[in-house]
């Protein structure tokens, strides 16, 4: 019989320490690190999924204060409301209205709340319709995330596994990255995969589930 795999959730560790620096992430970091020194108390950071937009987006909260809202819901909320709090962060804001992206930064810039506007692709871009937008996200300061290089892909790996109680070998962890896809997604896919094999299998993390893991997904 096929053991049942009982998914249980798990926190990812979103400290300061926890953030894994490289050269792919570094202008990013030292960003967040020099809030409140933004032109016009704002940032736009940009980078792949996976890639630690949400933690570093975590991290300037808890430095500044701010409210989180997902880009898809900035239209349901009264922009001069949020921008009465000390900071906003937008995330998915290509997903955003754009009469109501253009309304908060006005708001904030009203106000002097700071802004954090996370996406996946540089501003420069994005389709935009509205001239007003366009205008304000050119003069707003960005910067983006890079892909890993292998030192980084492996610590992701790493933290991914300790995330989740996860004891992996660092043998295994060496075979896993020349064979994955280079890219942040695939290390979190792969993390989430080889826990569900493990379970599955009640056996600790060996090269036959990173084998089978790799394969499952394409390695």
């Amino acid at each position: 019989m096929t053991q049942l795999a009982i998914d249980l959730p798990f926190l990812p560790a979103y400290g300061r320490a926890d953030f894994l620096v490289s050269g792919c992430n570094a202008a990013a970091l030292a960003r967040i690190d020099s809030w409140p020194d933004w032109p016009g108390r704002a940032l736009v950071l940009h980078g792949p999924a996976g890639s630690g937009k949400s933690h570093l987006a975590q991290l300037w909260r808890e430095r500044s204060g701010a409210t989180l809202i997902a880009g898809k819901a900035l239209a349901e909320h009264d922009p001069s409301a949020l921008a009465a709090s000390p900071g906003v962060v937008v995330d998915d804001a290509e997903r955003a209205s754009e009469q109501a992206l253009l309304h908060l930064f006005n708001c904030s810039r009203e106000s002097g709340a700071g802004q954090l506007i996370i996406a996946r692709a540089a501003p420069a871009i994005w389709p935009i319709a509205l001239p007003d937008l366009a205008s304000r996200l050119r003069a707003t300061e960005t910067v983006g995330i890079g892909p890993p290089d292998d030192s980084l892909l492996a610590a992701v790996l790493v933290k991914h596994f300790a995330d989740r109680q996860l004891r992996v070998e660092p043998e295994i962890i060496a075979y896993l990255v020349p064979r994955m896809e280079r890219s942040f997604a695939a290390a979190t896919a792969l993390a989430a995969r080889l826990d569900r094999l493990a379970l599955i299998a009640k056996r600790p993390v060996g090269l036959a589930l990173a084998r089978q893991a790799l394969a499952e997904l394409g390695g």
